[in-house]
């Protein structure tokens, strides 16, 4: 989502999530925004994408849905999310 947005949108975003501290009562809340924020922020980062190529009609192969899936790099991800606007094929993605 935040390779989505423009860069003032997302560093607004950004500063205010750094604000306080959260104690996470949940394991999900723990290991996608605590141990595991890196992980979890590129997982749904990634989610997002696939949803942006679903919602314009861009054909997604299930081994091109792992290779997004798998991409631990946020900016692969940021990289691609910014080209899923305007791609027509997947291999235009990843181009």
């Amino acid at each position: 989502m935040l390779a989505m947005l423009p860069v003032a949108a997302r560093q607004i975003l950004k500063a205010m999530m750094r604000t306080g501290t959260r104690e996470y009562k949940s394991e999900y809340a723990r290991h996608y925004f605590g141990q595991g924020k890196a992980q979890g922020i590129a997982e749904g980062e990634a989610k997002m994408l696939l949803h942006v190529l679903a919602g314009r009609g861009v054909e997604v192969p299930e081994d091109a849905r792992a290779r997004i899936l798998e991409c631990t790099d946020p900016a692969q991800i940021e990289r691609w999310g910014r080209r899923a606007g305007t791609v027509d094929t997947i291999d235009e993605l990843f181009a």
